[in-house]
């Protein structure tokens, strides 16, 4: 089988992986297809962390038209017992003559330990196949393998002037309507949804997930808050949502507001240490997070949040949405709002830029580039 067919049918897995988009956490995204004589037999995704891996869907579905296939699979099929049976023995038991995998696992668990086996087991094993683009799809996974970390997005919907809303606070609407239904699904693929108390004072947001052609998975919601002024009546309280709500405050809290609060269901109030500048330690926030297992989060801050987490460097990922729209003036709230640098060759520089127009709208996502 030719580089040709190779990628067509990876690409094929890969989409299927997507679907699973907001369901798997803390889980990979992983699609697989079975192929016999050109022929797709078998294909499956993983729908739900706790239920059957893609491989079993697609080799359930192959039946025995498996033996003598090739499967294509854009992660290292697992070789451990979790919550689910190890994929290898499946595979080897379904006699599959290839295996086609786009990236080796990051799972330290697994880490080529899985190929190993199959390679050991008689079955011909080609790698590398669509790598980056699998690497793409599962970047949160891989940043919580090898960092214990959450995967950090930052979005920002912005004016041509870059400013998140008039000197007045007014934000309603910054962007076009397939702006925010493109941030809307980022609220569905991500586990927190975080913002600062003067977003909930100023705007009382909801922070759930609302999507047009599927049931959305709402966020938790995070809220930085290290006085605990968060209203008794905020949304993000009172909101009707399997997802909880972490608010985030320090030592400094009020004491009579924190035993009103927590009193509240389905809320949870965490109480960190400050860093150098008296704020919530940013850091320590995402380790204890992702010791809560919330493997990605959003933020969707003002230009205080904004400005703090692009300092301290803990932002993987940027989405920019950019409006045609020009206040016109120096007094608006800027997307981050704080010092900057001194000199232009200082400046934060992105790479791996990706553009795309949402009905006038410009999204520019990108990394900051790392000496």
């Amino acid at each position: 089988m030719n580089q040709r067919n190779d990628e067509y049918y990876m690409e094929k897995a890969l989409k299927l992986a997507a679907q699973g988009e907001g369901y798997t956490s803390p889980n990979p995204l992983v699609g697989a297809v079975v192929v016999k004589d050109d022929e797709i037999v078998g294909k499956g995704y993983h729908k739900k962390a706790g239920e059957a891996h893609a491989e079993v869907h697609a080799l359930n579905q192959a039946g025995d038209k498996a033996e003598g296939a090739t499967l294509y699979v854009n992660l290292e099929p697992c070789c451990h017992l979790g919550k689910t049976p190890a994929c290898s023995l499946k595979i080897i038991n379904s006699n599959i003559s290839r295996l086609v995998v786009a990236m080796e696992d990051p799972n330290p668990i697994v880490a080529g330990k899985g190929i190993k086996d199959l390679e050991e087991a008689g079955i011909e094993i080609k790698t590398g196949v669509l790598e980056q683009e699998a690497k793409k799809l599962n970047e949160i996974f891989i940043k919580n393998m090898t960092e214990q970390m959450p995967f950090v997005y930052l979005k920002t919907g912005q004016t041509l002037d870059g400013y998140l809303a008039t000197r007045t606070g007014h934000s309603r609407w910054v962007t076009n309507e397939e702006a925010r239904k493109y941030g809307h699904q980022m609220r569905h693929k991500v586990d927190g949804i975080l913002v600062g108390i003067g977003t909930v004072v100023g705007d009382n947001p909801n922070l759930t997930t609302r999507l047009d052609d599927k049931d959305g998975k709402d966020p938790i919601r995070i809220v930085l808050d290290s006085k605990l002024q968060t209203p008794n009546d905020a949304n993000i309280i009172n909101e009707d949502s399997e997802s909880p709500t972490f608010i985030i405050t320090t030592e400094d809290y009020d004491r009579d507001k924190y035993e009103k609060l927590n009193k509240l269901n389905n809320l949870k109030i965490i109480v960190l240490s400050k860093d150098e500048n008296g704020r919530i330690d940013l850091n320590q926030l995402l380790k204890e997070l992702y010791k809560k297992e919330v493997t990605s989060i959003l933020i969707e801050g003002g230009g205080t949040v904004n400005h703090s987490f692009l300092k301290t460097g803990l932002i993987d990922k940027f989405y920019c949405f950019v409006a045609p729209k020009i206040l016109g003036g120096n007094d608006g709230v800027p997307s981050f709002s704080g010092p900057g640098v001194e000199k232009m060759n200082n400046a934060y520089q992105l790479e791996n830029i990706e553009y795309e127009f949402l009905d006038g709208d410009l999204l520019c996502k990108g990394e900051i580039r790392k000496e």
